[in-house]
C-alpha cells in the first residue's frame, strides 16, 4: 500500500536530527523574527531616548502596576490566543469562523493564561534575586535562568507537550512520552534551538527595561512566538513540509 503523505513527511522528520530540525524552523521563520526583534529593540531605544515614549511606555507600566494578574492573564490570552486565531480567521478562513477556532481557543486560552502567570512569576522572581537595573551583569544572569534553566526544565516541554495534546486529539501518548530521552531529543531539543535564536536577543532586550514594562512587552512578542511555536509542532506531526511558511503552517492547525 502506498504511503500517504503525512507518513512520508513523518519518515522525514525521524530520519532528521534535533539540530537540523531547529535549524530548519529557525531559518524558515528568520524574517519574522528579525522584525519583531526590530520593533522590540525600537522601543527599547525609544523608552531610553524619547519624552513621547517614555511617558506612553511608563503609562503601559502602571497599568501592568494597578491591574496585576488581571492584566497579566488579558494580555497573555490576547497575544497568545485570540490575535493568532483572528489572523487565522482573516487571512486563511477568509472571515468565516467555525467550530474548529472555538476549540481552538478552548485550548488556548486555559494554556496561555497560565504560561503568562508563570513568566510573570519568573519576572517577578528574578527581580528579586538579581535586582531591576538594567545593568550588563543583571541582565546577563536574568537571560541564563530564563533561556538555560526556566526554558529547558519547564516552558519548552511544556509548551510541546500541550500542543503535542491537541494534535493527537488529546491522546495521553504525549505525556507518556513526557520523560523519555527520545522524546526530549526529537522534539524539545529542536523547540530549544528555535527558541534560543528568538528569545536570547528579545530577552536582552525586555530585561533592559523597568520590570513593570517586562511582562507588557513579552506580550507583544508572544503573539509571533505562538505562530513560531504552531510550525515546530505541526513539523512534528508531519502536518506540513519543511521549508513550508509560517502562515500556512499556521493555517493547517487542525
Amino acid at each position: 500500500m502506498a504511503k500517504t503523505r503525512g507518513e512520508d513527511l513523518a519518515t522525514m522528520h525521524r530520519t532528521r536530527s534535533p539540530l537540523t530540525l531547529g535549524w530548519e524552523a529557525a531559518r524558515a521563520n528568520a524574517l519574522p523574527a528579525l522584525i519583531i526583534q526590530a520593533l522590540m529593540l525600537m522601543l527599547l531605544v525609544s523608552f531610553y531616548t524619547s519624552q513621547t515614549a517614555f511617558t506612553l511606555l511608563s503609562q503601559l507600566g502602571e497599568l501592568k502596576r494597578t491591574h496585576g494578574i488581571l492584566f497579566v492573564v488579558i494580555a497573555s490570552v490576547a497575544a497568545g490566543a485570540f490575535i493568532p486565531e483572528l489572523f487565522l480567521i482573516l487571512f486563511f478562513q477568509r472571515g468565516r469562523p467555525s467550530r474548529r477556532n472555538l476549540r481552538n481557543l478552548l485550548f488556548t486560552v486555559p494554556v496561555w493564561a497560565l504560561d503568562g502567570l508563570l513568566v510573570d512569576l519568573l519576572y517577578r522572581s528574578e527581580a528579586a534575586w538579581f535586582g531591576d537595573v538594567a545593568t550588563l551583569p543583571v541582565v546577563a544572569a536574568k537571560i541564563c535562568v530564563d533561556q538555560f534553566g526556566y526554558n529547558p526544565i519547564f516552558a519548552a516541554p511544556f509548551c510541546v507537550l500541550t500542543y503535542e495534546w491537541k494534535n493527537s486529539g488529546i491522546s495521553l501518548q504525549p505525556i507518556r512520552d513526557l520523560f523519555t530521552w527520545n522524546h526530549y531529543r526529537d522534539k524539545i531539543i529542536p523547540t530549544l534551538l528555535a527558541t534560543w535564536a528568538v528569545w536570547i536577543p528579545l530577552m536582552a532586550i525586555i530585561y533592559s527595561l523597568p520590570l513593570a514594562l517586562q511582562f507588557p512587552l513579552f506580550g507583544l512578542a508572544l503573539t509571533f512566538w505562538v505562530l513560531l511555536l504552531t510550525y515546530m509542532t505541526n513539523r512534528f506531526a508531519g502536518k506540513i513540509e519543511a521549508d513550508a511558511p509560517l502562515a500556512l503552517a499556521t493555517a493547517k492547525v487542525k
